[in-house]
């Protein structure tokens, strides 16, 4: 089963509803992922605005 990733954070999620921004629409088709351990020592994570730890789809359509 694919994962579903919420179009506005990207994030994955497990349930009917994102934990990070509450919304309920989601992808089944995105492409990448990137894991961030630690968002405060994150480069990545704070070239691109991250501010949660987790699991991220890098693309979303």
């Amino acid at each position: 089963m694919k994962r579903k990733a919420c179009k506005k954070c990207k994030i994955f999620v497990e349930g009917d509803e994102c934990a990070q921004c509450k919304t309920s629409q989601f992808a089944l088709n995105w492409k990448g992922r990137i894991t961030i351990l630690d968002h405060e020592k994150s480069e990545i994570a704070q070239a691109i605005g991250l501010s949660v730890d987790g699991e991220y789809a890098i693309k979303v359509n």
